[in-house]
C-alpha cells in the first residue's frame, strides 16, 4: 500500500534486500542532519521580513526539516544572518556564533550581510565573512522567499555531503584559526 503522494528522501548507495537495508552510516547521518536543521535568526533590517514570509505557511520552511525556528544559540545548528551588520553589532554576532554548538552553519542572507549593501560607510561591516566564517550566502535585497528556501537546499546538500570528520580537520582549524576562533 504505497502512497504515490508521499515524497521521500532518496536512500543512500547500499545493500537492499527484502526487510533490511545496509548502508556507511556517515551517509545516513549526514542525511538526518540535512533534514533536521534548526535556524536561529540573526535579522536586523528588511531581509528579516522575508524571512518571516519564509516560515509563513505559505512557502512553509518546515517542509524541509527547518520547522522549529530556535532563539537559543546552543540549540541551533544554523545561523541565518538577515539584514545590515554594523561594526558594533559585529561582537554580538560573533558571540552568538562561538555560543553555538558543532557542528553548526552559516548563511549570510542578502546584499547587507553577504556584502555591506548599498551601506559603504564607516559604521557598516562589509560582510559576515570578516568576523565569521560563512557557509551560503544568498543574494538580493531584499531576497524572495524563494532565493532564501534555494539558499538552504543548497546548505542542506553541503550537510548531506559533509565528511563527519571536516570539523577535526587541520584546513578547518586554520579556517577558524583565521577568524581567531578557537
Amino acid at each position: 500500500m504505497e502512497n504515490k503522494n508521499v515524497k521521500t528522501v532518496e536512500a543512500p548507495e547500499g545493500v537492499q534486500g527484502e526487510g533490511f537495508f545496509a548502508t556507511r552510516f556517515d551517509q545516513v547521518i549526514g542525511i538526518a542532519r540535512a533534514n533536521s536543521m534548526w535556524p536561529l535568526p540573526f535579522a536586523t533590517s528588511c531581509c528579516g521580513i522575508e524571512f518571516m514570509a519564509t516560515m509563513a505557511s505559505h512557502y512553509d520552511m518546515a517542509r524541509f526539516g527547518s520547522e522549529r525556528v530556535s532563539f537559543s544559540p546552543r540549540q541551533a545548528d544554523m545561523l541565518l544572518v538577515m539584514g545590515t551588520i554594523s561594526k558594533k553589532m559585529a561582537p554580538i554576532l560573533r558571540q552568538v556564533y562561538e555560543q553555538m554548538s558543532e557542528p553548526k552553519w552559516v548563511v549570510a542572507v542578502g546584499a547587507c550581510a553577504s556584502s555591506g549593501g548599498v551601506f559603504d560607510t564607516y559604521s557598516v561591516l562589509q560582510g559576515i565573512d570578516k568576523v565569521i566564517p560563512v557557509d551560503v550566502y544568498v543574494p538580493g535585497c531584499p531576497p524572495r522567499p524563494e532565493q532564501i528556501i534555494d539558499g538552504i537546499l543548497h546548505l542542506q546538500e553541503l550537510v548531506k555531503n559533509e565528511d563527519l570528520r571536516r570539523r577535526n580537520s587541520e584546513e578547518y582549524k586554520q579556517l577558524l584559526a583565521s577568524y581567531n576562533i578557537e
